[in-house]
């Protein structure tokens, strides 16, 4: 893995053409079928879910979307999910358990929309009622954290039975920048605070956070896709049918260890 700082990831995850879930989802996946809404409000764009082939596996894909241009950006809340986009990924998690489908998380986002709509149809219930749902579902949960793992809006998706993480990805209770503007009143100071939160995957994994890390090509995706879906896609080869033909009640009990331990 490359040596380079925290700060230098987050200029690396934030460049304008790092791939997003809608370069993934194509290339990984086979005969990916949208589904839309939660029942409840609505649909939310940034949160992308559906039903796919993982091989001749059939999976659920869950994932936080964002864009690249303004124009994608806005369409999908530039990747800050609304309480609707959680209530729908637990009414899709909750889908699988149904029919035995793993889900496969895959969480980039700088952290749920914290805007007043948002709070007024319960964005925290949301979040919390979807790490509780996530914690006793009855089928395996990978999760990969792609870009950006801010805050709450990238855990609710991360409650699962192993975590990877793409090298250059980060993973924090709280964005660099809203650190820095908190305990140094300076939002400038985002690149110290990166450096200082002990967000890397590296980090992640040496606390037992994270279980792995998924390799990028030298300056980052958005240089190769291709080597990162084959990255990518090597991973899950590995990790789904292990998990697959894991008996459930081991399953749960394995998940449960893990985060009583840890958190």
């Amino acid at each position: 893995m490359s040596n380079i700082t925290a700060a230098a990831r987050l200029e690396i995850i934030r460049h304008k053409n790092r791939p997003t879930v809608n370069d993934y989802i194509p290339l990984i996946f086979r005969n990916f079928t949208e589904l839309h809404g939660d029942r409840l409000y609505g649909d939310d764009p940034a949160i992308k879910g559906g039903v796919a082939f993982f091989r001749d596996t059939p999976v659920t894909v869950i994932a936080q979307v964002k864009g690249r241009s303004l124009s994608e950006n806005k369409a999908v809340n530039f990747g800050m999910p609304h309480p609707e986009g959680y209530r729908k990924a637990m009414r899709l998690a909750k889908q699988a358990e149904k029919f035995g489908r793993p889900v496969i998380a895959l969480a980039d986002t700088p952290g749920a929309f914290c805007g007043i709509a948002a709070e007024e149809r319960g964005q925290g219930e949301a979040i919390a009622r979807c790490l509780f749902e996530f914690s006793t579902l009855k089928t395996p949960i990978i999760s990969i954290i792609l870009g950006e793992g801010g805050s709450g809006g990238a855990l609710a998706l991360c409650m699962g039975d192993e975590l990877a993480m793409l090298e250059n990805a980060l993973y924090s209770v709280i964005s660099p920048r809203g650190f820095a503007s908190i305990l140094w009143k300076d939002p400038k100071k985002e690149a110290l605070a990166a450096d200082t939160l002990k967000i890397t995957a590296e980090d992640m994994v040496s606390f037992g956070v994270a279980e792995s890390i998924i390799p990028e090509p030298s300056g980052g995706a958005h240089n190769d896709l291709a080597a990162t879906v084959a990255y990518i896609t090597e991973y899950l080869e590995e990790a789904i049918p292990r998990l697959v033909v894991t008996d459930t009640d081991e399953l749960l009990k394995k998940r449960t260890a893990k985060f009583r331990e840890k958190f």
